[in-house]
């Protein structure tokens, strides 16, 4: 909207009544984000998808919602202890109220965060989950991805990896960054299968920063 003019506007005790109104609209214009013209984004519905392993098995992968709050919960208690400590780079038993709220309330504009999930048992259990938030500078963002220990080296992470870095270009930005530990030579792997450049953190010989643009 350019323009709202709303003339004459009459009101007394029983309220206001617009006798005329003008509204000037404008087209949008060409957007890197596919709702950048709205104040809130919707779901995006459109990256669900879907994955068979070698096995048969049919993993569905899609963004996060609040209501995944269980089995976010029930994801990261059943990682094992080294697991937790590579994605979280500390000791972690369970996650905080607060950090469940960051993990499971996304704001699509600024974050995104993908769950593969498979049913057992008639329900939904989530098996990885690969995520990344905006930098400061608007033009970059941080990534982070965890795989549960028994569906590990199946393909899931590579496959998340990759749409997370195409919704990220597709949002826009330019770069895809993240830090790994040294000692988790699975990740430094994949990132490095999938075209990321690998450094060492200078004041932390145990962190690679690794990096790819997009």
């Amino acid at each position: 909207i350019r323009e709202l003019d709303i003339n004459p506007l009459m009101a007394d005790e029983a309220g206001a009544i617009a006798l005329d109104a003008r509204i000037v609209i404008e087209p949008v214009g060409s957007q890197p984000a596919r709702y950048a013209h709205m104040a809130i984004h919707p779901y995006p519905s459109h990256l669900v998808s879907h994955m068979q392993l070698k096995d048969g098995t049919d993993i569905m992968l899609r963004p996060i919602r609040p209501e995944d709050a269980e089995i976010e919960v029930a994801f990261v208690h059943n990682l094992s202890p080294e697991s937790r400590y590579m994605r979280f780079m500390q000791t972690l038993q369970e996650l905080t109220p607060e950090m469940l709220v960051r993990f499971t309330q996304i704001d699509y504009d600024r974050e995104l965060a993908l769950v593969a999930l498979t049913e057992q048992e008639g329900r939904e259990v989530e098996i990885a989950v690969a995520r990344y938030s905006m930098n400061p500078d608007g033009e970059s963002c941080e990534f982070a991805l965890v795989v549960a220990d028994a569906w590990q080296r199946r393909g899931i992470g590579s496959r998340l990896l990759t749409m997370l870095m195409e919704g990220a270009r597709n949002r826009g930005f330019r770069m895809i960054e993240g830090q790994v530990l040294a000692e988790n030579a699975p990740m430094l792997t994949l990132v490095r299968r999938l075209g990321f450049r690998v450094e060492r953190t200078p004041n932390s010989p145990g962190v690679y920063n690794v990096s790819r643009a997009l």
